[in-house]
């Protein structure tokens, strides 16, 4: 199943390619995701992440509901590998 997950940026940086990139924490995971489609996205701002891209914008609120059932399905596994496997 492809997911959206809500991500809280805590990072930006302009790419020197013009694309804006981000870290975004995902309850304590932290990825790169690119920004492109979200410019007026700020440090702080909570987004839906797809496949490393952030789509949009939304609250907190949202962003802590729709993570707390994600947990409740288990669904959160591939955010927890950091490295491929060998």
């Amino acid at each position: 199943m492809c997911l959206g997950v809500p991500g809280k940026i805590i990072s930006i940086e302009p790419n020197p390619l013009g694309m804006t990139m981000g870290k975004v924490s995902f309850g304590g995971v932290t990825k790169e995701v690119c920004l492109a489609y979200v410019p007026d996205a700020q440090v702080d701002d909570y987004v839906i992440v797809h496949a490393g891209f952030a789509l949009n914008k939304i609250n907190e609120a949202e962003a802590q509901e729709v993570f707390a059932f994600l947990q409740a399905m288990n669904e959160l596994q591939e955010l927890e590998q950091t490295e491929p496997p060998d």
